[in-house]
């Protein structure tokens, strides 16, 4: 046997920020049996699975539309119901994923507006103001807007984007993609003006790849439906009803549906305040462990500003002539840690570790000790005492349990 070779024992750590970890009694439910597709029982599954998708998204208002597809299958539901041929839609500028969603819109058919996007920074509300007040003739249709930008691991204030409509006297919809964001960080459609929320199954909802949804107002709703852009599979009027069948377009993902009912249960049950406080507790303690890394201008927190930081996910830039994608795979080879590399203009210059969804403080060290022996094996140049200050954080931040 080769001492060399590494070990199969044990469990392999997901720490990217899309797959997560899948929560045991998650995963078991996904794989019972199907329903025939006349059981009340997966009727119920489904109302469970909305109102519970309603509650975590606080809203009372908003119909939630869930389609077997990823998150940019979701982005194309809500471009195609809202946005005509020609339509134009103003994208506010974070990273990556804003760029991206807006390149869909254009793919479509859509006329994409952007605001400039800072690396690492939040989108600026001033910009989308300054793009309303300039269309003075209100053909700007939606603002679209990213709440957590899964490239750079950026947070946006979503409700000083709704200020920024209301101040413009612009009657767009607020859009806002919550894929990175929901379950890891607060979110209050209603409260905030949010016209559509956009997410996907594989973050902080615990559940594999495959499933998405839009919740989507009244207002929406209308925009929709004197829209004639042809489709025919993301038509949220032809969604909306009661029959199962018709609600998903044919057949429903039975098996994410049954995940997410018992996902959502475990959200509720732990409370979405300690949810939050969860979340919020292990990203600092990676932000101080990343800090401690830095200390030789090797590595770099991406997002300068610490209240910008989201709370789930932390992409980390490297240095010119040290490789991500070696730290990456020997990361997963040798000490079984799944991270994530850099994604658009940042492939190649950095790696993001994913904290977010079912994961508890003896996870997140077990995955900096995997990242810190990484970094070392590589001769990165790193500070010592990482893991120390990953521990004072969470001690700090946890309540005594005896």
């Amino acid at each position: 046997m080769n001492p060399n070779l590494p070990t199969t024992a044990g469990i392999k750590l997901l720490h990217t920020p899309g797959p997560t970890h899948v929560p045991d009694l998650v995963r078991n439910a996904m794989s019972a049996q199907p329903f025939d597709l006349n059981d009340p029982r997966l009727g119920a599954v489904v109302e469970n699975c909305e109102r519970g998708l309603q509650r975590l998204l606080n809203t009372a208002h908003a119909d939630v539309i869930m389609y077997t597809a990823n998150g940019h299958g979701a982005w194309e539901a809500a471009i195609v119901n809202l946005l005509p041929p020609g339509g134009k839609v103003l994208v506010a500028g974070t990273g990556h994923f804003s760029e991206t969603w807006a390149q869909a819109a254009e793919g479509c058919g859509a006329h994409a507006i952007r605001t400039e996007a800072r690396v690492g920074a939040p989108l600026d509300p001033s910009l989308v103001e300054a793009a309303l007040r300039a269309d003075k003739s209100h053909e700007i249709i939606a603002v679209f807007a990213v709440q957590t930008d899964t490239s750079t691991g950026v947070t946006s204030d979503i409700q000083k984007v709704r200020q920024a409509i209301d101040r413009a006297q612009h009657p767009a919809l607020l859009v806002v993609d919550v894929v990175a964001s929901l379950g890891a960080t607060p979110f209050q459609m209603d409260a905030w003006g949010v016209n559509v929320a956009i997410g996907a199954s594989q973050k902080a909802l615990m559940l594999p790849p495959g499933m998405s949804f839009t919740a989507v107002d009244e207002k929406a709703l209308n925009v929709a439906h004197d829209n004639r852009t042809p489709r025919v599979y993301w038509d949220w009027t032809a969604r909306k009803s009661p029959i199962g069948y018709r609600k998903f377009c044919g057949t429903p993902p039975e098996s994410h549906l049954m995940g997410l009912e018992v996902s959502l249960g475990l959200i509720e049950r732990e409370g979405y305040d300690a949810v939050f406080a969860r979340h919020a507790r292990i990203a600092r303690a990676v932000h101080a462990a990343v800090e401690r890394w830095s200390e030789h201008g090797a590595l770099w927190l991406m997002v300068k500003d610490p209240a910008a930081r989201s709370t789930s996910i932390t992409a980390i830039g490297v240095r010119e002539g040290i490789d991500p994608a070696e730290i990456y795979t020997v990361a997963r080879e040798r000490f079984h840690i799944g991270l994530a590399g850099g994604l658009g203009p940042h492939a190649g210059k950095a790696f993001r570790i994913g904290h977010l969804g079912d994961i508890n403080e003896a996870m997140i060290l077990g995955c900096l000790s995997g990242v810190d022996a990484t970094l070392r094996l590589l001769n990165v140049p790193i500070g010592d005492g990482a893991l120390e200050s990953a521990i004072a954080v969470l001690n700090k931040h946890m309540s005594p349990v005896w």
